[in-house]
């Protein structure tokens, strides 16, 4: 018996035939649907029987495991199946997906795999993108190349992109494509503050809310924490208070099985408490929830590209996170939730959380980009692009791994690439396979991938935790940690048709290893320093002073954070300078450094930063000379160029007529600007540059004004005229200011006696400013209206400054009298 969607009860069926009605004539779709409405479960099941699927497949993106599997046994049990049967799924290093599958629910990074293998997603009716308002990076390039496919090869493939919350205009204006929204059944939620939170003590605090909800309301909670450390923590302390609760953590690290019981009603019929990181914001059903408390915080890992690194950071959520948790209490009935934060801090979040696309490290977009065999990756459809700084940051690392080689992919790179995992520990395992230490990469690409099993106290020495993970293999059973590490060497090795080994090692072949993976985190001791290193990028870092590798001579630095100043080492391995021979390489080096007294160029033999021997350079490049002066001056130009009043009053006069006569050509003199782009109007006079006194010697000025045509030269003096003579004769200069606002014209009041009107300029378009003074210089009026001083305020000012400067003019009718410039000789 065919299925029929309207015979369950949920919300997402109302809109059922207006999404059939829509795909039989779009090639593109946005569904918006609140929490519970049934359109990742149901809605998917709907589209099995339409004509333009003709026996295709349809494949759903979810943006977690956890949803991946349980949204796929939903499904199956709503036909009365298996998994594996029409309904499948696929994940890393684990897929339940038959001959006859027609739904396959992948998590996001196995679509851009298969867009590889298959550009054209032959086979494929339709792609769905589950809770795209998560906005991870998967599903911003699976909806990439899925619309280059869609564009060019494949106009029948059906696209649906799914929400909750949605940025609905710019989503739909991007993707031209209709909406189908469905209201849902939400339950009223009531929304209660609780007051600021203390970061440093949010397990406490959170438990302590906790115990509160559960005796003021009925039902099952939902607890949401940044990460697993704190969940730990509160569960901890919630077990001593709530001993007739069933208290469940629920995380991605957790093994399946304690995921499921987080989900599903306890068995002995107990209130549950699940403690929980984002991953329970959206897809899975929790059953029984009623309550909701949210700490407010979640974990996110953030890409500096400073140091070329990623840190994990607990963030403030934003409103629509906030939104999709409290809404976790309505979907059975009334609920309420409660915020650990206040009302004021609610209204200051922001509206929707950053995308990945923004934080993460892009080497993995980059390869998949130049495998696909597009070079100008901005030109593809993207809701947020990503950033060009992060993109330059990328392609580097994959210049540095031998994946790219002036930009496009190399048959190493295509290796690279086919493997499931990061192209540095693809690389690893590559080189590793050349060196017969395949065993050992296995190893550390799973260590380097999972969460570290041993204590904090333990060391930086990634060689203990594999003699741990080879004792446990021996010894199968003895940390939760440790299985999860080792189901994924033994994918790895699975790959590899490589066999397990238990043996001891030699640790300077793991430095080895992990100098493949982070050619840049080689790092060598500083002298006098100790536990501090150097590391290849330029960046310094710090092993703890008792640990057993700070005294080491060189490190392969794998984990190590983005702190500011000397960085903090959390995993590394002990080198053998021997094995480093091949990443030697000699450069000339031009650099400025103004500590040292200006322009440094030398020969030297050098690892990334790391410089282990240096020659002066007696004849160095020209060309070398002017970039390394250029970016000098890009970083520390305000410290090291003259910009004195005069060479500001220049800039001003430029930077106003920019803003009043905009469709003339203006250019834009602004600091930031003449910085960046310095070498084109500061490069000729770079010749006899060696020091920071010869750069300060240069006549911002001159140099500037000269570098206008010369038409712009004469308009500059006749539009924006750096002085105003008055009528005792001075010559007095105007004061300009970069946003265009009117030029001040300070002049003393007795020397524009019979000036009747506001002088103009820029070809009477512009009035001055009057700050007229009195004769010691003090501003008496502010005007830009001479004529109304002269007939009002004059008076008041006369009266009151007369007493004062009893020598100097101040005739009754100022319009007649005679300008002067000082006190007025008596005949």
């Amino acid at each position: 018996m065919p299925f029929d969607p309207f015979q369950i009860d949920l919300p997402v069926t109302e809109i059922i035939p207006s999404v059939r009605n829509h795909l039989s004539q779009e090639n593109t779709l946005i569904v918006s649907a609140p929490p519970g409405a049934g359109k990742s479960t149901l809605l998917p099941l709907t589209l099995l029987d339409q004509p333009w699927l003709a026996g295709k497949k349809i494949l759903m993106l979810e943006p977690r495991r956890l949803a991946a599997r349980s949204i796929a046994a939903r499904m199956a049990s709503l036909l009365n199946e298996e998994v594996g049967q029409t309904i499948g799924y696929r994940i890393r290093f684990e897929n339940r997906v038959g001959d006859k599958t027609q739904i396959e629910v992948l998590t996001e990074g196995i679509l851009t795999r298969m867009l590889h293998s298959d550009n054209a997603l032959e086979g494929i009716g339709a792609v769905i993108f589950d809770e795209f308002h998560e906005r991870s990076i998967h599903a911003d390039v699976a909806m990439a190349l899925c619309r280059e496919s869609q564009q060019v090869l494949r106009p029948d493939l059906r696209v649906i992109v799914m929400s909750a919350t949605l940025n609905m205009p710019q989503l739909t204006q991007l993707l031209g494509a209709p909406v189908a929204e469905s209201k849902g059944k939400q339950y009223p939620v009531d929304i209660i503050y609780e007051g600021g939170q203390d970061e440093m003590m949010l397990p406490e605090m959170t438990a302590r809310t906790t115990i509160k909800a559960v005796r003021e309301n009925d039902g099952d909670v939902l607890v949401f924490l940044p990460g697993e450390g704190e969940i730990k923590r509160c569960e901890e302390l919630l077990r001593k208070d709530l001993k007739g609760f069933a208290i469940h953590p629920l995380y991605g690290q957790l093994p399946p099985h304690k995921q499921y019981a987080a989900i599903m009603p306890d068995k002995q019929g107990k209130r549950k408490v699940v403690l929980a990181t984002s991953i329970a914001e959206t897809s899975l059903t929790i059953e029984g929830i009623k309550i909701v408390v949210d700490t407010g915080f979640g974990r996110t890992s953030r890409f500096d590209i400073k140091s070329g690194l990623s840190r994990l950071e607990t963030v403030q959520i934003a409103k629509d996170s906030a939104d999709q948790r409290a809404g976790r209490a309505g979907r059975l009935s009334a609920g309420v939730c409660y915020r650990m934060w206040t009302k004021a801090t609610q209204e200051r979040l922001a509206e929707h959380r950053t995308p990945e696309i923004l934080e993460v490290d892009l080497a993995s977009l980059v390869l998949d980009m130049a495998q696909w065999g597009i070079t100008d990756i901005q030109q593809l459809t993207w809701l947020t692009p990503p950033p060009k700084g992060a993109l330059a940051q990328a392609t580097d690392t994959l210049h540095q791994l031998n994946a790219l080689e002036d930009g496009r992919i190399t048959e190493h790179g295509k290796k690279v690439h086919g493997l499931p995992c990061h192209p540095r520990i693809a690389h690893m395992l590559l080189m590793a396979e050349e060196d017969d230490l395949l065993a050992l990469a296995t190893d550390v690409a799973a260590i380097l991938e999972e969460r570290d099993p041993l204590p904090k106290e333990s060391g930086i020495d990634i060689n203990l935790r594999i003699e741990a993970l080879r004792r446990f293999r021996q010894d199968v059973g003895k940390g939760k940690r440790l299985s999860r590490i080792e189901k994924i060497a033994a994918s790895y090795r699975n790959l590899f048709k490589a066999e397990a080994e238990n043996g001891s090692f030699d640790p300077y072949e793991t430095g080895v290893l992990l100098a493949y993976a982070y050619p840049e985190r080689i790092a060598c001791s500083r002298p006098g320093n100790n536990a501090q290193f150097q590391l290849a990028n330029g960046k310094y870092a710090q092993a703890g002073h008792r640990d057993d590798l700070a005294h080491e001579p060189w490190l392969a630095v794998a984990h190590v954070n983005a702190r500011e100043g000397i960085g903090k080492i959390f995993l590394a391995s002990p080198l053998n300078p021997k094995d480093l021979a091949p990443l030697v390489k000699e450069k000339e080096v031009i650099t400025w450094d103004t500590r040292q007294g200006g322009l440094i160029a030398s020969r030297d033999l050098r690892i990334g930063s790391i410089v282990l021997q240096s020659k002066a350079l007696p004849t160095p490049d020209e060309a070398y000379l002017v970039k390394a002066i250029s970016e000098a001056i890009r970083k520390e130009g305000e410290r090291l160029l003259s910009f004195d009043k005069e060479f500001t009053q220049w800039q001003n006069r430029v930077l106003s007529l920019r803003k009043w006569r905009p469709d003339e050509g203006w250019p834009d003199v602004s600091v930031p600007t003449l910085l960046l782009t310095n070498e084109d109007w500061l490069g000729p006079y770079f010749q006899d540059v060696r020091r920071p006194e010869d750069l300060k010697k240069i006549n911002l000025k001159e140099v500037l004004h000269h570098s206008l045509p010369w038409e712009k030269q004469q308009q500059l003096n006749k539009l924006a005229p750096v002085s105003i003579t008055v009528p005792s004769g001075s010559d007095i200069k105007l004061q300009y200011m970069p946003d265009g606002s009117p030029p001040i014209l300070a002049v003393r009041l007795q020397e524009v006696f019979g000036l009747a009107d506001t002088p103009f300029i820029n070809e009477d378009r512009t009035s001055v400013l009057l700050h007229l003074l009195s004769p010691g210089f003090k501003p008496v009026q502010i005007t830009a209206d001479l004529k109304s001083f002269w007939n009002n305020a004059y008076f008041e000012v006369r009266k009151d400054l007369k007493r004062r400067y009893p020598k100097h003019a101040w005739p009754d009718d100022p319009w007649t009298a005679e300008a002067v410039r000082g006190v007025k000789k008596r005949s």
